[in-house]
């Protein structure tokens, strides 16, 4: 009977949890923006030098001063640059679902956030920059689309399968997310492991706040299987780091061991590295902050400021069995 009544009592929550979300994503639809996308990437390719000082003139920030016009101009037939050209063309010729997307992120970003301005949006190409896939600065969003033509494409052949994972154009928007995230979290002197967990948890949490629709397992670059094997293997991941005491160790290596990019996360236990997906603190970053978020009744703004120690010990966390 007791376990009846606490089934009906989780439910009863969950359903007044969906008819709130649902109520605020109807106010959020309602939120008026206006985006505009300037395909640079079409311009340049049709560039020429009767047009040049013109399109100059309108992005002067993706014309360095010191590179005469013969440069651009010769890069523009550049048999590299003209084969990105067509694929990008190609993969993007339509662009608008992503402008929809985007469209329905920055409605998010201004319900949350009303101050936030609307950023100029350009997308280039960028000889396949995978380290600088989107730039936010100063009120300007500059997309690559040359770094989201697919997994699959052959300008990737020689890159890491767990970075071309994230080459796919469903992953420019969390991109976007991801940039806009970084700009809003206070960064903390802390640079103990469970400072850096949470910072990444804090950035996951918003993103998802800004996307509801992709699962969190996109969000975090996973795939669905490596997911359900981080929520499967969660007691497990938190217990080796308590019985490590890496919480509160300033190793850098556990950096790129467990929160940055990686084929792996590196627990040096041979029965699991080859399963454990790489960025798995980031997992474990989420779980926390999302439990804090739903155990304390405050504002989206006090959980950006709010200081890592403060996040875990009210947190309530723990992992799930």
């Amino acid at each position: 009977m007791k376990i009846k009544k606490v089934l009906m009592c989780l439910l009863y929550v969950a359903m007044i949890s969906c008819n709130k979300n649902k109520g605020v994503e109807e106010d959020i639809a309602k939120v008026d923006v206006t985006i505009e996308v300037e395909r640079f990437d079409e311009l340049f390719a049709a560039v020429t030098s009767e047009n040049l000082n013109e399109l100059k003139e309108r992005f002067p920030f993706l014309f360095p001063e010191r590179y005469e016009n013969d440069v651009w101009l010769k890069k523009s037939v550049d048999t590299l640059q003209v084969e990105i050209n067509t694929e990008v063309s190609k993969k993007f010729s339509d662009f608008s679902t992503v402008k929809n997307e985007l469209h329905s992120f920055f409605q998010h970003v201004k319900f949350y956030f009303p101050e936030e301005r609307i950023p100029r949006i350009v997308t280039v190409t960028s000889d396949v920059d995978y380290r600088n896939k989107v730039i936010l600065h100063e009120g300007l969003l500059i997309i690559s689309l040359d770094t989201y033509l697919g997994k699959d494409h052959f300008f990737y052949e020689n890159i890491s399968v767990y970075l071309k994972q994230g080459f796919v154009t469903e992953q420019i928007v969390p991109d976007v997310a991801s940039m806009y995230a970084k700009k809003m979290i206070r960064l903390s002197k802390d640079r103990t492991f469970l400072s850096n967990m949470i910072y990444y948890g804090k950035e996951q949490y918003l993103k998802k706040l800004f996307l509801p629709v992709h699962s969190k397992a996109s969000l975090l670059g996973y795939t669905e299987e490596q997911y359900a094997w981080s929520e499967a293997n969660e007691e497990e991941i938190w217990k080796y780091f308590i019985d490590r005491q890496l919480l509160y160790s300033t190793d850098t290596s556990l950096l790129s061991r467990f929160l940055f990019p990686a084929p792996f996360s590196k627990f040096y236990l041979e029965e699991i590295d080859k399963e454990a997906p790489g960025k798995i603190g980031q997992f474990i970053g989420e779980r926390i902050v999302s439990s804090y978020m739903e155990n304390n009744d405050v504002s989206l703004h006090h959980l950006l400021m709010v200081d890592a120690e403060t996040v875990f010990k009210k947190s309530k966390y723990k992992p799930v069995r």
